[in-house]
C-alpha cells in the first residue's frame, strides 16, 4: 500500500509539471497567433490602421473564452480599460491554473492582492 501512495504522489507531481509546461506552451501559442494575425493583414495597409481597427473587448467576449463550468466560478466587471475577472469562491490549484491560462491567452494577467486578488483583461 505504501508503494501505491508513492506512485500516486509521483504521478500527481508529474501531472503538475505537465500542467505548468502546457500553460507555458499555451501562452507561447497565443503570442504566435497574435503575430500571425498581425502579419496576415493587408500588405498595403499601414500599421496605424491595423491598430485603429482593433475591436474593443466586452464582458461577453471575455466570458466566451471560458467554459460554462469556469464561468460559474467567476464574476466579470467592466472598468475603464479592463475587464476584471474575480473568483466567486476558492478556486483550488487546478481551476486557478485553467483560469489563468485562459486569461493569458486573451492577453490578460493575474493581480495578486490578498483577498482583492483578481485577473484583468485589457479591453483592446
Amino acid at each position: 500500500m505504501g508503494e501505491e501512495k508513492v506512485s500516486i504522489e509521483e504521478l500527481s507531481r508529474k501531472i503538475d509539471e505537465l500542467l505548468s509546461v502546457l500553460n507555458v506552451i499555451s501562452g507561447d501559442l497565443a503570442e504566435v497567433s497574435k503575430s500571425l494575425k498581425a502579419v496576415s493583414g493587408p500588405a498595403a495597409a499601414p500599421t496605424i490602421s491595423v491598430s485603429a481597427t482593433e475591436k474593443m473587448r466586452s464582458i461577453k467576449d471575455v466570458k466566451q473564452a471560458f467554459s460554462s463550468e469556469l464561468q460559474g466560478m467567476l464574476t466579470f466587471e467592466e472598468s475603464e480599460n479592463y475587464i476584471v475577472v474575480r473568483p466567486r469562491r476558492f478556486l483550488g490549484s487546478d481551476n486557478f491554473a485553467k483560469i489563468a491560462s485562459v486569461v493569458r491567452n486573451v492577453g490578460g494577467e493575474y493581480i495578486s492582492a490578498g483577498k482583492s486578488s483578481h485577473f484583468k483583461v485589457p479591453k483592446e
